[in-house]
């Protein structure tokens, strides 16, 4: 089991930026894969983002059509920590975040961004 928690989220305007942290803990991670979903009210949870490491080696990040080129996601291997940094934030990014990683969930962080 992997013990995941989210940081970093908050209110900001719409253009402003936010970078959101989930540290992992629970086992020796040398290879997995850790995604951010986010559910805004009202609707079903979706994926934005994930990146995958293999013997402590990026080999994979995948973004949701909707947050490329504004979203990145990253990894400090020395932490267990994945970043997701988000620029040009628009108010449909308005969801609480979740950090996940095999079938364990973090808490969630919540991000607003106003109009």
């Amino acid at each position: 089991q992997v013990q995941l928690v989210e940081s970093g989220g908050g209110l900001v305007q719409a253009g402003g930026s936010l970078r959101l942290s989930c540290v992992a803990s629970g086992r020796t991670f040398g290879s997995l894969t850790i995604g951010w979903f986010r559910q805004a009210p009202g609707k079903e949870r979706e994926f934005v983002a994930r990146i995958s490491w293999r013997s402590g080696i990026t080999v994979r990040a995948d973004y949701a059509d909707s947050v490329k080129g504004r979203f990145t996601i990253s990894r400090d291997n020395r932490k267990t920590t994945v970043y997701l940094q988000m620029n040009s934030l628009k108010p449909e990014d308005t969801a609480v975040y979740y950090c996940n990683a095999d079938r364990d969930w973090g808490q969630g962080t919540q991000v607003t961004v106003s109009s």
